[in-house]
This record gives C-alpha cells, sequence and structure tokens, in this order.
C-alpha cells in the first residue's frame, strides 16, 4: 500500500538533505522519537509500533527513511523537485501488505498528518531564519 502528502513549503534536495536529519527527528515528528544509539544514517527509535532502527538514506531529490525491522517494510520518502508537485515536499509511504486493518491504516494516516505539519513547521523557520 502507499499513501501521500504534499506539503505546501517550498523546498529543494540540497534542504532536504541537510537539514532534515536524524538528529532533528524532534521537530519533524511527534509520534517517533530516539531510544538509543543514534548515527548519521542509523538511529534506535520507539513510536506507536514499538522499537525499531530507523535508516535515512540520501536518494535523488531528497531523503529516504525506513523502519528496518518492521514486518510491513514501512518506509517513506521525502522529496522535492519532482511530480506529483515539483514545488512541494512530496511524503511517500508505503508498506508491503495489500491489507491491513482499519486501525493500523489510522495509525499510518495519523502518522502522516502529524509527520507532515512539523515538517511544514520546520522547514518554514529555517525559511525565516535563512
Amino acid at each position: 500500500m502507499e499513501f501521500f502528502r504534499i506539503v505546501q513549503v517550498q523546498t529543494d534536495e540540497s534542504t532536504i538533505q541537510n537539514q532534515l536529519t536524524l538528529a532533528n527527528l524532534d521537530s519533524m515528528s511527534n509520534e517517533i522519537f530516539i531510544i538509543g544509539d543514534q548515527t548519521d544514517t542509523e538511529a534506535n527509535i520507539g513510536g506507536i509500533w514499538g522499537e525499531f532502527t530507523l535508516t535515512r538514506n540520501r536518494i535523488r531529490g531528497g531523503i529516504r527513511f525506513a523502519l528496518v525491522e518492521c514486518p510491513n517494510a514501512l518506509a517513506w520518502t521525502l522529496t522535492a523537485g519532482f511530480e506529483p508537485d515539483p514545488e512541494s515536499l512530496v511524503v511517500h509511504l508505503t508498506i508491503n501488505r495489500q491489507q491491513k486493518s482499519q486501525s493500523f491504516l489510522e495509525e499510518v494516516e495519523d502518522f502522516l498528518d502529524d509527520h507532515t505539519h512539523c515538517l511544514k513547521q520546520f522547514l518554514e523557520t529555517l525559511k525565516v531564519q535563512g
């Protein structure tokens, strides 16, 4: 399954890759948080779905996050400069299931709503400071 969100904030690949880091995770989400070891590309996190290793990788247009031990292979990308809205931040989350319980899907939607809200605030704050 896949889920999309468009964050109406002007940004670019460089800002995404340099500012949306694991060190800034607390500014990007209220739903997940660092609970242990952390590097530039990996952190032990906790959240509504339990504890996982969260990886962060640079990709063309932005970054990809993935929950390594997640049985649903939950991963999401944050990109700019591409369709469906090249002028905004595009959040694209996937899981490796065609069907899930309604409660899980609501949790994913809640995570995305929170994440996009936090991302918009964080990126707008950067613009004001910059």
